[in-house]
């Protein structure tokens, strides 16, 4: 993930909307879900989004397909048991059927993982280790049962390979209930924090967003890096998972960027509609997600409401 800040076509599948609600946080690199655990985290958000017209597609949609640039995604653990901890293993293959053993490090990692569940209000951001032949791992629980979709962001390191973000169905089986996903909010609560949310998302357009950390009424002004920024922020688009690689402005020790309690992003929503935000923020050894539904369109900044209410697992 870049400190440019930008959602690119990965992004696509974060989709950076904003229409804010709902606060995630356990269990970071993060984690929003019911009380999941901590980072390589993981967290739970809910509620629900509404949907709103305007603009096309501005760029293809990052996390909707399984192959792309010669690259192909090769999930080898298709179906988890809900509630059970999980061993998720994969491989990154070239065109020629090899698993790719070298990559680009961005964010102070080789390649980022993110899990999302298909109503978005389950989310983990993990960090997998991977073996001398290619085969990444990591364990994951998954506390619904349901769909789920599996976002592998990395950079090959063949020379003049780009960002990609590929994407795979994951299975969680168990009893399956249905849920709404979160009402739009400009504020997040996870942990005791409380983040709040200025600027709008807007099709084909980039827009500039703002996320507060506030803790206790007292705005948090010594933020921790995280993957070599003060935060990090995931946006998917509701109804396809389209993932949206958003970065935050500066970096810590640019000189310029202050730790908190503003971290700043530009986005650029892919096409109008509800997409959900998750914020990872680390803070007193913490990683927290906050998460919220923001609706990309005409309507512009979010509307105030009921602050969304995340679990908060540290990573």
């Amino acid at each position: 993930m870049n400190t440019g800040l930008k959602i690119t076509a990965f992004a696509a599948a974060l989709a950076a909307t904003f229409g804010v609600a709902y606060g995630v946080g356990e269990g970071l690199d993060p984690v929003v879900a019911d009380r999941a655990p901590a980072h390589d985290e993981q967290h739970e958000p809910s509620a629900p989004a509404a949907k709103e017209g305007g603009g096309g597609e501005a760029a293809p949609a990052g996390g909707l397909q399984i192959s792309e640039g010669g690259y192909t995604l090769d999930l080898k653990t298709p179906r988890v048991t809900a509630g059970d901890r999980t061993d998720l293993r994969f491989t990154v293959r070239d065109d020629q059927g090899r698993a790719v053993t070298e990559y680009r490090r961005e964010h102070d990692k080789e390649l980022h993982l993110i899990v999302a569940s298909r109503d978005l209000l389950t989310y983990r951001h993990l960090h997998p280790t991977r073996a001398a032949d290619g085969t990444w791992s990591t364990p994951v629980d998954l506390p619904r049962a349901g769909g789920y979709r599996v976002f592998a962001d990395f950079t090959p390191a063949q020379k003049g390979a780009e960002n990609l973000t590929l994407g795979a169905d994951l299975a969680a089986s168990g009893s399956y209930r249905p849920r709404e996903l979160p009402r739009a909010s400009a504020t997040a609560r996870v942990d005791g924090y409380e983040v709040g949310l200025t600027g709008s998302l807007r099709p084909g357009r980039s827009s500039d967003l703002r996320l507060s950390v506030s803790r206790d009424g007292k705005p948090v002004t010594d933020l921790q890096p995280y993957l070599g920024a003060y935060g990090h922020l995931v946006a998917l688009r509701s109804g396809d998972l389209a993932y949206l690689h958003v970065h935050p402005h500066g970096e810590p020790g640019d000189g310029t960027t202050e730790p908190g309690p503003e971290v700043s992003f530009t986005a650029t929503a892919p096409s109008g509609g509800s997409y959900r935000l998750f914020l990872d923020f680390k803070h007193d050894g913490v990683v927290r997600t906050a998460a919220f539904t923001v609706h990309a369109g005409a309507a512009g900044t979010p509307s105030s409401g009921t602050p969304e209410h995340s679990d908060g697992h540290g990573h």
